[in-house]
């Protein structure tokens, strides 16, 4: 992969690239990719968050965490992530919530709530936020919040927040008002884009060249006064062929610039 430097960009200091985008990368090249990209956030898996040197890093590069990804499986898994969150400053930690199995939806919503309870006693004393994400049904076997409105109702039953990922719910019906609804408790938005047609999964694309209102749904969380950041999510074929770095580099650029025309727009 070729790297673009780090001059050229102007990238929003809203935006962070999850570490996710870059697969294997080792810990070296991840910090590499950062400073290349130009991002002052971080947005990482829960295994990314144990490597030795990441605190130094944090500290001597003035980066912040904006979130941590965990796969729910016990409130004992989950405490040591928020431990971990904890001692690296991350301001919150988004999950699946594990598969239902036999279960029905409310079922596995009622397990899932009990399950995680402790859990979020635990990291409001930590002060990290925990939430859920919505994600595709391809997920059922780790995942029970698949669509928007879904997420916000096991949200809403368990306490905690929500991470908005367009890219699993923009093709949603009163989208909207269900964004307007999941504000309050939102603690990330993550951003791609969808190309029509393309059935190459995951299908994920650079904000700008699919069909995803992304702006739109930008704008509406800003006027409502959301206060967080935005998070770059780039997996899949098309990421690949542009190759990882350029990808979310040419992604770092488009949304930085909707986000300064709505600012233009704003002001």
């Amino acid at each position: 992969m070729s790297e673009v430097p780090p001059e050229e960009l102007t990238v929003d200091e809203r935006l962070s690239v999850h570490s996710v985008t870059f697969g294997d990368a080792s810990f070296d090249q991840l910090c590499t990719y950062w400073q290349t990209l130009g991002v002052t956030r971080l947005s990482l898996l829960d295994s990314r968050i144990l490597e030795p040197q990441l605190p130094k890093v944090i500290s001597e590069q003035g980066y912040t965490v904006e979130t941590v990804f965990h796969l729910f499986e016990s409130a004992d898994s989950l405490n040591r992530v928020i431990d971990a969150a904890a001692a690296i400053g991350a301001r919150s930690i988004y999950m699946l919530t594990g598969g239902r199995g036999e279960l029905s939806w409310e079922e596995a919503a009622d397990r899932f709530c009990a399950a995680v309870q402790p859990g979020a006693d635990t990291a409001r004393q930590a002060g990290v936020a925990l939430a859920i994400e919505n994600a595709s049904g391809l997920y059922a076997d780790i995942h029970i919040a698949h669509t928007l409105r879904d997420t916000i109702e096991l949200a809403e039953m368990a306490g905690v927040g929500i991470c908005i990922d367009l890219f699993h719910c923009w093709t949603e019906a009163h989208l909207s008002a269900l964004v307007e609804r999941a504000l309050p408790r939102t603690v990330m938005i993550q951003l791609s884009d969808y190309v029509l047609g393309d059935r190459a999964l995951p299908a994920r694309a650079v904000p700008g060249d699919g069909a995803i209102p992304l702006e739109t749904v930008i704008d509406q969380a800003l006027t409502a006064g959301y206060p967080h950041g935005f998070d770059l999510e780039l997996i899949g074929p098309r990421i690949e062929r542009e190759g990882r770095v350029e990808a979310a580099s040419r992604a770092c650029a488009s949304v930085s610039a909707m986000l300064r025309r709505l600012e233009d727009t704003a002001g």
